[in-house]
């Protein structure tokens, strides 16, 4: 293999994510990682290309070789740590970046399993991106195909809920059966240093979630056991968007209602100064309800006019609009559009709440292919 290996993404033909091609247990033979995968995937590019001397360039995360007992044939390891000390594999801690990066700045089509939903807001160019990724596909003869992928189009909520969920997994908040640690996620920390504001509610302006380690909530800074200071009340933004553009925010808390409308009243969220007259006699005064309970956030039609809602869609796609029931209380979630009248339209950003999140990554999980041979998960909160 070392033949196709060079120690520059610029002379490459191909870029590969390594680590993403060595756990795809859906290619060779059995087992969480092997190298000869990556065999398989050479001799798939020689064929899509017709050219015996291919050339790839590696990324894999420092993780790969970190797990070096998941490898059925400790050979390959070896093999390995000689690559990345020979320069022909880069080793970084976050190899989808990197790749990405990469990929933006040599245009060099990408092997990789990935769809990069998490990293779409750093990388808009993977929106409906058609050509530059190939996944590997086994066929039943053992050999390997690359496939063009379509990355689609990830609607701005799915594309933050993803980022949130790949910060539970870097910060070791994932469980056993991949979903979050709730019980950890759902309260509030305080380190022990007086100093410290990094999980502080009451004095930091940027609140961390713990990193675990050895199953214990640490400090990210100073590397000491976190202190439970109780539940988290959660937070989530909303969004009025008038005319197709958002023209303002609102934060609103765990166990809170707030009322949206024309002049809804002191505590309520008023849209009177954002409207054209004419558009504002079909707001009502008070419209519609919102209020976050037990970790989701409702929406409640309360006006003279009626209120229409639509829900988001994966792939950035909407269903139908709804009339909403008067007085009734629907979830809303990050994504969803709420419609005042013509044109004027509330929305939750991505921002999820824990509870929230926690469902949101089952959901994932049940969606993912299960490999041949595989059990299919299951999910503990």
């Amino acid at each position: 293999m070392e033949h196709h290996l060079v120690a520059s993404a610029e002379r490459a033909d191909y870029l590969v994510e390594l680590s993403n091609v060595v756990r795809d247990t859906s290619l060779g033979r059995p087992g969480p990682r092997s190298l000869r995968r990556l065999g398989l995937v050479l001799r798939g590019l020689m064929e899509l290309t017709r050219d015996p001397d291919v050339s790839v360039y590696l990324v894999a995360d420092t993780s790969l070789l970190g797990g070096h007992r998941e490898f059925g044939d400790q050979a390959e390891v070896r093999r390995l740590r000689g690559w990345v000390a020979d320069g022909l594999v880069e080793e970084v801690d976050d190899a989808d970046e990197r790749v990405l990066e990469l990929a933006r700045m040599t245009a060099s089509p990408v092997v990789t399993g990935d769809r990069y939903v998490d990293h779409r807001v750093e990388h808009p160019w993977i929106q409906g991106n058609t050509w530059q990724f190939l996944r590997p596909e086994g066929r039943p003869d053992g050999s390997v195909a690359l496939v063009a992928m379509d990355m689609g189009v990830r609607s701005a909520a799915e594309i933050s809920r993803r980022m949130e969920l790949s910060a539970l997994k870097k910060q070791g908040l994932l469980g056993p059966s991949r979903t979050p640690l709730t019980e950890v996620i759902m309260r509030t920390w305080r380190c022990p240093e007086p100093r410290c504001t990094l999980y502080d509610i009451r004095k930091g302006d940027r609140i961390l979630l713990p990193r675990m380690r050895r199953g214990v909530p640490t400090c990210e800074l100073h590397g000491t056991p976190l202190e439970d200071e109780g539940p988290r009340l959660g937070t989530t933004q909303l969004k009025a968007v008038i005319d197709g553009t958002c023209v303002a925010r609102y934060t609103l808390d765990e166990g809170s209602e707030a009322h949206v409308g024309r002049l809804p009243g002191q505590a309520g969220i008023a849209l009177h100064s954002l409207l054209s007259p004419q558009i504002a006699r079909q707001v009502s005064r008070r419209h519609v309800a919102v209020s976050a309970q037990s970790g989701t956030v409702l929406i409640r039609d309360i006006s003279t006019y009626g209120t229409r809602m639509r829900r988001a869609g994966r792939r950035g796609a909407f269903g139908p609009w709804e009339k909403l029931a008067p007085q009734t209380d629907r979830l809303f979630r990050p994504g969803d559009e709420v419609e005042l009248a013509p044109g004027v339209v509330l929305t939750r950003s991505g921002r999820r709440f824990p509870a929230e999140l926690a469902d949101a990554w089952r959901a994932e999980a049940a969606r993912a292919p299960v490999p041949p041979g595989a059990a299919a998960p299951t999910h503990r909160v």
